[in-house]
């Protein structure tokens, strides 16, 4: 509920910071935006969540696992849906979803997530070099100030107080894990907990066991790729950002992906910090949190419809499986 109630003040602070010159620009973007283009944006965003749902197979792969690409998908979609009301619920629901319907343990399932999370950190960190790359000029000092609210304290001076208290908590957590699991693993619970462990660590470690890594990066390049190109096509939905380059996209992207990962669906936050790039390139803020809003909308709107597809599909199309499975015999 946290992150939702950020998300809603995020909405109504953005809306606070339109000049009142500028309320009639911004509710003619919405009167004047070209709503056909979601159907392209739709078919691009629905491609790239196959492509996530092809590469969590990969990640299975190595473990013995192979579950079907209809299960999987179905399975991505429906966390998705997930998140849009609690963040990370999608996660733990996608692996109890496969759990359920291809009997994959699902702490092993958690570790290919944590896998395919780590990443898309790393692709997104690429996004974010190509973007400083093209516009350093234009969002150099934008991204500065961000770093510098993140890692200084109240003082404006980097808090290595902080930083020593955090690194020290995450030590100790280990050692004291670490002694748990040492001496007390006879215990059925710590057992327990330390067998969630190793599938966890399982699921990480699978990626360099994938086969096919190659395709595996073509896959993650090519999610990252549709997102850059969902956003670009985005443009063109309003009058005044239709003009804007891949490298304001990629910007964009780099930006407002920060914005998905703090807020429920990125409510909010996807439209502020895209508002705020769009900014840096000449928009103005109203135009710009228009756009934001409606490119959010659309995603928002494509998870929605794709995920109820997915949960409506998901029982009918493991009924039918099972129907079509060969019937096992038994000799005696």
């Amino acid at each position: 509920m946290a992150f939702l109630g950020l998300g809603i003040f995020l909405v109504w602070w953005s809306l606070q910071q339109i000049p009142a010159e500028e309320w009639d620009n911004f509710k003619a973007a919405f009167s004047t935006a070209r709503y056909w283009l979601i159907i392209p944006v739709f078919i691009i965003l629905a491609i790239s969540h196959l492509l996530r749902a092809i590469r969590w197979k990969m990640l299975m792969q190595p473990m013995g696992y192979n579950p079907t690409l209809a299960n999987t998908f179905f399975a991505v979609m429906i966390g998705y849906l997930a998140n849009l009301a609690i963040p990370r619920l999608g996660e733990i629901l996608k692996c109890t979803i496969l759990a359920k319907y291809e009997k994959v343990p699902a702490e092993k399932l958690v570790g290919t997530i944590v896998a395919e999370r780590a990443f898309d950190m790393v692709t997104l960190m690429l996004v974010f070099i190509l973007a400083f790359a093209f516009q350093y000029d234009v969002i150099g000092d934008y991204g500065y100030d961000i770093l510098q609210s993140i890692v200084k304290g109240k003082s404006g001076e980097i808090s290595y107080t902080r930083l020593i208290v955090v690194v020290s908590i995450l030590l100790g957590l280990l050692v004291a894990t670490y002694v748990l699991f040492k001496k007390f693993r006879h215990i059925r619970f710590i057992f327990l907990i330390h067998k969630l462990f190793l599938g966890i660590w399982h699921g990480i470690t699978s990626v360099k066991d994938v086969k096919q890594k190659g395709w595996f990066i073509v896959s993650s390049i090519g999610i990252w790729g549709l997102y850059l190109m969902g956003t670009w096509v985005g443009f063109y939905a309003t009058v005044g950002t239709s003009g804007l380059g891949l490298e304001v996209g990629l910007s964009a992207l780099a930006f407002a992906s920060v914005g998905m990962i703090i807020t429920p669906g990125g409510i909010g936050a996807y439209a502020l910090f895209l508002a705020n790039i769009l900014k840096l390139n000449g928009v103005s803020f109203a135009l710009g949190f228009a756009n934001g809003t409606l490119q959010w909308f659309a995603q928002f709107i494509i998870v929605l419809v794709l995920g109820f597809i997915s949960l409506g599909l998901l029982p009918y199309f493991n009924k039918k499986k099972k129907m079509h499975a060969p019937a096992t015999t038994h000799s005696s």
